[in-house]
């Protein structure tokens, strides 16, 4: 019987071990099984290949500039997302007319598509009929032949920044809303002792509302990292990493290798979890998540 007990906590974690195995253990092992075969276009396993397959992807030209571009993106986005993110929470939890209206709103880019935002941009930015080009030449800021200026998505130095946009555009929503739900645990009272006390605004912001906000905004942040990181939709739709590889990140070069040779392909998946896991615990690491604010 005291066997049977001991077992019973299994009939409830049981499942969720499976589905946790099935679901994520057992792809992370295929990839990283596969990344050392040689596997045809076509998926046919034509033998073990060692470590070639690491080797080829290391030896590609763009290799290193595709991982710099990575990190970059990450940084970028993730960080003006939470910039951007904690003003607008800061901004809805005060109370002002239309308040519900305009948090609203802010769901909209959040609650559709990202690949449909993503495509809507970029007719947005056509360099003929778009309707930002538009606006360009009626402010004198190109001509009607436009020309090259006008192809925003077709050159590097405007590309980039553009997806930096889109991708804050579709993060921004949820941030603010994770940073709002924070914001709501905060007690009134900490406040009130912080006015008696005499603490300006800013000061009450920066020593009681960032700290007892922390829990909140590294979540929000943490989930932004690995979700920027790996980020298809918008660089794929917008531009398929071009021109060129200059708006290529690892997760696009991944994709784009699998054309070609699967077993490389694998390869940079798992040199991507690699570096999700890296950029996770140096985040962890700044953000000093475990300690107590006091």
């Amino acid at each position: 019987m005291k066997r049977m007990r001991a077992l019973e906590p299994l009939a409830w974690v049981g499942p969720a071990v499976l589905l946790i195995a099935l679901v994520v253990l057992w792809p992370v092992i295929e990839m990283i099984r596969s990344s050392f075969l040689k596997i045809s276009r076509f998926g046919i396993v034509q033998g073990g290949n060692g470590l070639a397959n690491y080797e080829k992807l290391v030896g590609e030209k763009d290799f290193a500039d595709i991982m710099v571009r990575s990190v970059v993106w990450v940084v970028a986005v993730v960080v003006l997302t939470v910039l951007i993110s904690l003003a607008l929470a800061q901004l809805f939890n005060q109370h002002f007319p239309l308040r519900k209206i305009a948090r609203w709103a802010l769901i909209a880019p959040w609650a559709a598509s990202v690949l449909m935002t993503a495509i809507i941009f970029k007719w947005m930015l056509d360099p003929e009929v778009g309707v930002i080009n538009q606006i360009r030449v009626k402010l004198g800021l190109i001509d009607a032949m436009g020309g090259a200026a006008a192809d925003q998505l077709g050159d590097a130095s405007s590309a980039m920044p553009w997806l930096v946009f889109v991708a804050v555009f579709v993060s921004v929503p949820f941030t603010t809303y994770a940073l709002l739900a924070g914001l709501a645990t905060i007690p009134s009272d900490v406040y009130e002792a912080a006015t008696m006390d005499g603490a300006g605004r800013l000061r009450t912001y920066w020593s009681i509302t960032l700290p007892l906000l922390r829990p909140a905004l590294t979540v929000a942040a943490l989930i932004n990292v690995m979700n920027v990181f790996n980020s298809f939709p918008i660089i794929w739709a917008m531009t398929h990493g071009q021109p060129g590889y200059s708006t290529a990140t690892s997760t696009i070069f991944m994709f784009i290798l699998k054309s070609s040779d699967i077993g490389e392909s694998a390869a940079m998946s798992v040199v991507n979890f690699g570096m999700v896991i890296v950029l996770t615990v140096i985040f962890l690491k700044v953000s000093r998540w475990n300690k107590e604010v006091t």
